[in-house]
This record gives structure tokens, sequence and C-alpha cells, in this order.
């Protein structure tokens, strides 16, 4: 039995691995915009909320979105809008980021602790194929730094933590209906054993990886 915290507890993914962590035993605090009044995206409750919280063995972001008020991600490059590559960022890369800045503290300072950011391939520059969605892709790619620099920062600290970017795969949730197409999907429920399966695993020496849900690497 262990601590987790999961920021995003009451979306598809989020609501999964909190199920799953209780029917393991797990003791879970969530928090979630809808039930809590927690917008990542805002530094003042993002500050009252963490401040006092801690220390847990395992913090899980599992906050983000592809479409934020309505706007549909571009298809090409010529139907960018600033407004709305700037919302992506506040919420898929300066949300985590907030999180990540309170982890000194949310993390024990000894043993082994994970606190994994719920990221996506597209964010990926060395898979990148086929274009397309310029300002989700651009800010899960920032976020991957975020994991990246955080990882080296708080191994100075907390040498037994794994700071860690996970893509879920795709995941039959409202977040993805509109976009799934033909694409295999897998159920919230799935997802989330796999990722607390990849997460069981990742050792110190992976702190700082983008990786998927099967534990293997993903191109930054």
């Amino acid at each position: 039995m262990g601590k987790t915290l999961i920021l995003g507890s009451s979306g598809g993914i989020g609501s999964a691995l909190v199920a799953a962590l209780e029917a393991r035993g797990d003791t879970v605090t969530g928090l979630s915009r809808s039930e809590h009044g927690f917008d990542i995206t805002d530094p003042a409750p993002v500050e009252s909320h963490l401040a006092d919280l801690g220390p847990f063995d395992r913090v899980i972001v599992a906050t983000g979105a592809l479409e934020i008020a309505g706007a549909a991600p571009e298809k090409t490059i010529k139907g960018l809008n600033a407004d709305d590559m700037m919302n992506q960022f506040r919420l898929n890369t300066v949300g985590p980021a907030l999180a990540l800045s309170y982890a000194h503290h949310l993390l024990p300072r000894e043993g082994r602790s994970v606190f994994a950011v719920l990221s996506a391939r597209v964010g990926s520059i060395g898979d990148n194929k086929i274009g397309g969605w310029i300002s989700y892709r651009s800010a899960k790619a920032a976020v991957n730094q975020v994991v990246r620099t955080s990882a080296i920062e708080l191994a100075r600290t907390h040498k037994q933590a794994v700071i860690t970017a996970l893509h879920p795969g795709t995941v039959a949730t409202a977040f993805t209906e509109k976009y799934l197409g033909r694409h295999p999907a897998v159920s919230p429920e799935e997802a989330a054993q796999n990722l607390l399966a990849v997460m069981d695993g990742l050792t110190p020496d992976q702190s700082g990886q983008f990786l998927d849900w099967a534990g293997k690497p993903v191109p930054w």
C-alpha cells in the first residue's frame, strides 16, 4: 500500500487511476477543477492546495485537453490562432510545471517515489511524420522539457525519485472521442493498469525519460 496524489482526478484517465489504486488498497488524494476548485493553470489554487500536502509515494498529473474552449487542433500552421495556442500551453505545459514546482516536498527525500506527467506521443519532435496539431504538439513537447529539467534538478536532493513523462496510448475518453477515427483505443481502465505497471517498474536511473504505455522510450 502507498500514498498517491492524482491531479485531474475527475477526468477519464484520472478517475480510472483513482479506482485502480484504491482497489490495491492505496490511500489516494484526488484534486480536480470540477470537484475541488483546483485549476492547475492558476498559481493561487495550485499553491493553496499543494503547499501543505505530502509526502506521497506517487504523484500523477493527469490533467490536459486536446480541445480547449471549443478550439479544435489545427490541420496546418495556416490555421494557427495565438489565443488558442496560449490556452494549450497554459493547460498542457504551465499547469504541470506549476505542479512540479512543488515536487520537492510532495515527494519524500528518502526512498523511491514517482512523479509522472501524462504527455502524448504527438509531442515527440523525432516521431512527427505528418505535421498538424501544432499548438497541442508544441505544448506537449514543452512539457517533456519541463519534466526532463525537473528530473535533473530534483535528483540532487531526492536521489531515489523518478520524474517521468508518460504517453498513455490512445484512450477512449471524452477527450479523444472526436479524433479516434480508425485508430485502436483502449479503455481508461486498461490505460490506468498499463500506466501503473510502467510506474511500478521504474528505477531512479530512468528519471527524466519519456516513455509510452508499455515502458518503451519515445523519441524527444
